[in-house]
């Protein structure tokens, strides 16, 4: 019972308490960061055994016209956990969450999304609102290039 008094007036100080939420927040981060590395290579797998069975199969004289929007939508699913895994990389080297970064990232998830857009399934408010997110996105990254160039 004495400990269990001793660790509640411990976390009762302020610094003690943020040691321990730093320390969490590392632990998070790294595990993050591991789940996304096994993704990443689960993805390109993935991406790599997509590649050959088409290849060498019959359909491989019409593979990349009726496969190429799913193809370049693979490889840009593997460029998105990249980024994300280094937003959390930055993140555990300066403990700061880098908003530069995350602009990039959701920029290219966005691009993404135009990318595969397919227009029979979708409507054009749906393609005006993507467009708007980018234009968003692309101010808002130009925004905060400025304000550390000044700095």
């Amino acid at each position: 019972m004495n400990k269990g008094k001793n660790f509640l007036q411990k976390i009762n100080e302020d610094e003690t308490f943020l040691d321990l939420v730093h320390w969490v927040e590392k632990i998070v981060a790294k595990v993050l960061s591991l789940a996304l590395m096994f993704i990443v290579l689960v993805s390109l797998g993935d991406l790599i055994i997509y590649l050959i069975k088409y290849i060498f199969s019959e359909q491989a004289a019409s593979f990349f016209s009726k496969t190429l929007i799913e193809l370049f939508g693979l490889f840009l699913n593997i460029l998105i956990a990249l980024e994300l895994l280094e937003n959390i990389t930055a993140y555990l080297r300066k403990h700061v969450v880098h908003v530069e970064l995350v602009l990039v990232t959701a920029l290219i998830a966005v691009a993404r999304k135009i990318i595969i857009f397919d227009s029979a399934k979708k409507a054009s408010d749906d393609l005006i609102a993507l467009g708007f997110s980018i234009l968003c996105l692309s101010i808002s990254y130009i925004l905060v290039r400025l304000t550390r160039e000044k700095k």
